[in-house]
C-alpha cells in the first residue's frame, strides 16, 4: 500500500495530543512504524537521490515542511511553533485553553512533569515556568556573557497594598560586562573617563505564547522591564504565525525583543526580536523596584560592586 503521508502524520500526533515534534522526529517514526509502506514509496521513487533510507527520511521531512500550510487548513487542530526547528503538534484545545493547560502546570508543581508518548515510548518533560528559569540564566551566561539572577516576587513587601505592584517585578535580571575581553589598561581608563561599561538586561518568562495572550504578556513586559537597557519577553513556545506578525508589529513600537527557549538545548534560543536597546536606566522605577524588593536590592548591590570594581564575581550570580 502507498504511503499517505498525511494520513500518518495525523494518526501520529492524534495519539499524542499536546506533545510536539520535529518533522524529523515524525519522519523518522512513521519510517519505523510502516517499513513496507516507505518501502514502496523509495521504490516508486523517480528521484535519482533517493538512494538510501536516509535519503528517503530527509524527503520525508521535506514533504512534511512543504505540505505544512495545507494541512493546517484543512486541520485547525495542527498546530507549530515557531523558530528552528519547527515543531508540530495535535489539540484539540483553544488558543486561550492551550494557555490555560500551561498556567495549570505552575499550579500544579514546581517541578517537571513527565509525560510519555505512546507511539515512540519517549519520556517528555512538561516544564513549569520556574524550570526555564535556570535554563534562560544558563544561556544568557553563555551566549551572551549576561549574567542574571532571579526576583521572586513573593518577597515583595507589598506595603502600597493588594494589586498595586501587578507587573512590576520582572522574573530575571541581568548585567553584561560591556568590557568582557578588553585589556586592562582599557578597562582602567574607561573607568577614569566614567564611560558605561555595563548594560542591564530584564525579562519576562513564560511557557507559551499564542494568539490569547500575545498582548497581554508583552504588555507585562513593557510594564516590569522599562527601567532597563534592553528588557525581552521570553517563551518556551511561541504558536502560531500571527503570534510573531503581532509581537512584531508591538516590538516596532514599544522596543521590547523576544527570545525563543530552547528547553531542552538552552545554548540554541534564539533572539526572534532584537531588543531596542533605551540610552539609560529608569532609576525611579529602580527605586520602586528596590523598595519593594529585596531581591532586586541584591541585584543593585551587586552592579554597584561591579561598577565599583569592574569586576564580576561569579559566584554571585548563582
Amino acid at each position: 500500500m502507498a504511503l499517505n503521508l498525511g494520513k500518518r502524520l495525523f494518526e501520529f500526533l492524534q495519539a499524542n495530543p499536546d506533545i510536539s515534534y520535529t518533522a524529523r522526529d515524525i519522519a523518522q517514526s512513521i519510517f519505523e512504524q510502516f517499513p513496507n509502506e516507505c518501502a514502496e514509496k523509495k521504490a516508486a521513487s523517480t528521484a535519482d537521490y533517493i538512494k538510501t533510507d536516509g535519503d528517503l527520511v530527509q524527503q520525508l521531512v521535506a514533504e512534511i515542511s512543504g505540505s505544512r500550510p495545507r494541512w493546517q487548513k484543512q486541520h485547525p487542530q495542527l498546530k507549530t511553533t515557531e523558530g528552528r526547528p519547527r515543531r508540530y503538534y495535535w489539540t484539540e484545545k483553544n488558543a486561550s485553553e492551550e494557555v490555560d493547560s500551561a498556567e495549570e502546570i505552575i499550579a500544579a508543581s514546581d517541578n517537571a512533569l513527565l509525560q510519555v508518548s505512546s507511539i515512540t515510548a519517549k519520556p517528555v518533560l512538561k516544564l513549569s515556568e520556574h524550570d526555564l528559569y535556570v535554563k534562560l540564566m544558563d544561556y544568557l551566561k553563555v551566549e551572551h556573557t549576561v549574567f542574571s539572577c532571579r526576583i521572586d516576587e513573593k518577597r515583595s513587601s507589598n506595603t502600597s497594598g493588594s494589586g498595586a505592584n501587578e507587573w512590576l517585578h520582572p522574573d530575571i535580571v541581568g548585567l553584561e560586562d560591556l568590557s568582557y575581553g578588553w585589556h586592562r589598561e582599557l578597562r582602567d581608563c574607561v573607568s577614569v573617563l566614567a564611560e558605561r561599561r555595563a548594560r542591564l538586561w530584564s525579562f519576562e518568562v513564560k511557557l507559551l505564547i499564542n494568539r490569547s495572550n500575545v498582548r497581554k504578556s508583552y504588555f507585562q513586559t513593557v510594564s516590569n522591564s522599562s527601567w532597563a537597557h534592553l528588557g525581552y519577553l521570553v517563551a518556551s513556545t511561541v504558536e502560531g504565525d500571527g503570534t510573531m506578525k503581532e509581537l512584531r508589529m508591538l516590538a516596532a513600537t514599544h522596543g521590547i525583543g523576544v527570545i525563543q527557549l530552547d528547553s531542552e538545548n538552552p545554548t540554541e534560543s534564539q533572539i526572534l526580536i532584537p531588543a531596542r536597546e533605551r540610552p539609560d536606566i529608569d532609576w525611579d522605577m529602580c527605586n520602586r523596584l528596590t523598595e519593594e524588593n529585596s531581591d532586586f536590592v541584591s541585584y543593585i548591590e551587586r552592579v554597584k560592586h561591579f561598577h565599583q570594581t569592574g569586576k564580576l564575581n561569579e559566584n554571585d550570580w548563582k
